[in-house]
C-alpha cells in the first residue's frame, strides 16, 4: 500500500535517475527549506480496489434516490419514465465519444442526430427552426433574451414572477453584466399580473418572458399577452414544459417569437441536478440571431442525402464581435437522449404521458384537498403540478413523508414568502393510484 501515488520504490528510483537527481530532497533543493512542508500530507492510506468500491458504495447509500423513494417533487426537474432502450443507444461509443462536428464529411452521424433533434423540437413547439441544444432551460432563456435585445435594439426585458425562480436569477446575472434592464412582473393568484404588464410595456422593452405551465403548474393564458407584446413591437418569449405540449396548444400557435425550456423530462435522468439540456426554437425571422449551431440537410454531388453546419453563430467560427453568444456546447448526448425519447414515444406516446400526468395530478389534488386539512392555494387550471397549504410547515410535512419513503413537494415560501406553509406537489405518469392514495393518507394523518 502506498500513501498517495501508486509508485514502487523501483519506480521512484527510475524516475529520479531519468531526470538526473539522487533523491526527492535533491529534486526540491531549489525551494527554501522554510517554505517546504516538513510533515506528511493529511491523506488516508491507500486502499485496494475492493476497499475503494466498498467505501464509495457506503457514501452512495447515504443518498436516497427516486429508486428508493416515491417522488412527488417537481419544480423544474421531473421523474418521468425513461424507456430502457435509451441507455443502450447512448452507451454506444460513437455517441458518447462524439466531439464537435467540425468536418462534415466525417461527422455525418453526429450532424444527423442534431438535425433530427432540431426538427423534433421545432415540430413540438410549433416553431420554424431550432438550434443545437443549450446548457439548460435557464441559460436557454437568457440566450433568448439576448436574441430579443439584438433583434429589437432595445435595452429592457420583462419577465413574470411565475417563471422559475432559478431562471429569473440566471437571467438577472446575464443581463446585469451586459448593462441591460430586467423588470419583474408580480403574480396575482399564481398567474402573471396582466394589468401590471400593460403599465410596464414601453418603447424600450425588447421582450416579455412568460412560462406556461408556470412555476406553480398553472396554465397561463397567452392570448391577451401576445396581443399586448406585439402591439408594443416587442418579442414574446415563452418558456414551457415539453411534455405539456402533448395536450396543450404549442407556443407557436399562440404567436410566440421564441420558445425555450428545460429538456430534462425528455428521457434524461434526474442525475442529482445535471447535466441537463435546454432547448431554443424560433421563427425564420430570427433564425440568424440564434446562438450556437444550426444543422441543415442537403445533398452531395452524387445526389445523396447529407448534413452540414448551416449556420454557426458562435465565437469559435466567426469574428468574436459578430458572435451572438459564447455558448460552446450543444449537449449532444443529452439531445440524443431527447431525440430517442421523442422518437420512441411518438405523437401518441407524448400525448399519453401528458394525459396520464394531468389526470393523475388532478386525482391527487382531489384526494388531498377533499378534507379541510389541506387548502387550495390557486384556483386555476393546472397541468401536473399544484400547490396546497396547511397549518403545518412544508418542512415538517416533508420530514414525515420522508419517514414513509415519500419525497414530498417544494416549499414555496423559499422563493415566495407570501405562500407560507404551502408546498408544490408534482404527479407524473409514473405514479400509481396506490402511491397517490398513500400520499393522501400520510398527509391526512399528520397532526
Amino acid at each position: 500500500m502506498h500513501p498517495y501515488l501508486p509508485l514502487t520504490a523501483e519506480d521512484k528510483e527510475l524516475m529520479l535517475k531519468a531526470i538526473g537527481v539522487n533523491s526527492i530532497d535533491e529534486l526540491f533543493a531549489d525551494i527554501p527549506k522554510d517554505v517546504r512542508l516538513d510533515k506528511s500530507l493529511n491523506i488516508n492510506k491507500g486502499m485496494s480496489e475492493l476497499e475503494v468500491q466498498s467505501y464509495f458504495n457506503s457514501l452512495a447509500n447515504l443518498n436516497k434516490s427516486c429508486n428508493d423513494l416515491v417522488c412527488f417533487l417537481g419544480a423544474g426537474a421531473y421523474d418521468h419514465y425513461i424507456p430502457s432502450l435509451i441507455k443502450h443507444i447512448i452507451s454506444r461509443s460513437e455517441f458518447y465519444t462524439a466531439y464537435t462536428p467540425y468536418q462534415a464529411e466525417i461527422s455525418q452521424g453526429t450532424l444527423q442526430v442534431i438535425f433530427e433533434y432540431q426538427t423534433m423540437i421545432a415540430n413540438l413547439t410549433g416553431m420554424e427552426a431550432a438550434n443545437a441544444s443549450m446548457y439548460d432551460g435557464a441559460t436557454a432563456c437568457a440566450e433568448a433574451a439576448q436574441m430579443a435585445v439584438d433583434s429589437t435594439r432595445r435595452k429592457s426585458v420583462i419577465i413574470s414572477k411565475t417563471v422559475h425562480p432559478e431562471t429569473r436569477k440566471v437571467l438577472k446575472t446575464y443581463l446585469g453584466f451586459k448593462n441591460l434592464n430586467l423588470i419583474e412582473i408580480e403574480e396575482i393568484d399564481g398567474v402573471t399580473d396582466v394589468e401590471r404588464l400593460k403599465v410596464e410595456l414601453n418603447k424600450d422593452i425588447a421582450a416579455v418572458i412568460i412560462q406556461t405551465p408556470n412555476f406553480f403548474g398553472i396554465i397561463e393564458e397567452l392570448t391577451e399577452v401576445e396581443k399586448l407584446v406585439h402591439q408594443n413591437k416587442s418579442l414574446l418569449i415563452v418558456s414551457c414544459d415539453p411534455i405539456s405540449l402533448g395536450v396543450l396548444k404549442s407556443p407557436g400557435e399562440y404567436g410566440a417569437d421564441i420558445v425555450v425550456g428545460e429538456g430534462q423530462s425528455l428521457g434524461n435522468s434526474l442525475n442529482y441536478g445535471g447535466p441537463y439540456l435546454g432547448f431554443l426554437a424560433t421563427t425564420n425571422k430570427y433564425l440568424r440571431k440564434m446562438p450556437g449551431r444550426i444543422v441543415g440537410q442537403t445533398i452531395d454531388k452524387e445526389g445523396k442525402r447529407g448534413f452540414v453546419l448551416t449556420l454557426q453563430a458562435r465565437e469559435q467560427h466567426i469574428r468574436r464581435d459578430k458572435a451572438s453568444s459564447n455558448i460552446c456546447s450543444n449537449q449532444s448526448l443529452n439531445a440524443l437522449t431527447a431525440l430517442i425519447y421523442l422518437t420512441t414515444l411518438g405523437k401518441k406516446g407524448i400525448r399519453e404521458v401528458a394525459m396520464q400526468s394531468m389526470q393523475k395530478s388532478h386525482y391527487a389534488f382531489e384526494q388531498i384537498t377533499k378534507s379541510e386539512k389541506y387548502n387550495t392555494v390557486f384556483n386555476k387550471p393546472f397541468f401536473k403540478e399544484f400547490a396546497v397549504a396547511s397549518n403545518n410547515s412544508a418542512q415538517e410535512i416533508n420530514n414525515v413523508l420522508l419517514e414513509n419513503k415519500i419525497l414530498g413537494g417544494y416549499q414555496l415560501e423559499k422563493e415566495y414568502p407570501r405562500y407560507k406553509n404551502s408546498m408544490l406537489l408534482c404527479v407524473t405518469e409514473k405514479r400509481t393510484k396506490s402511491e397517490i392514495d398513500k400520499l393522501a393518507c400520510v398527509l391526512e394523518g399528520i397532526k
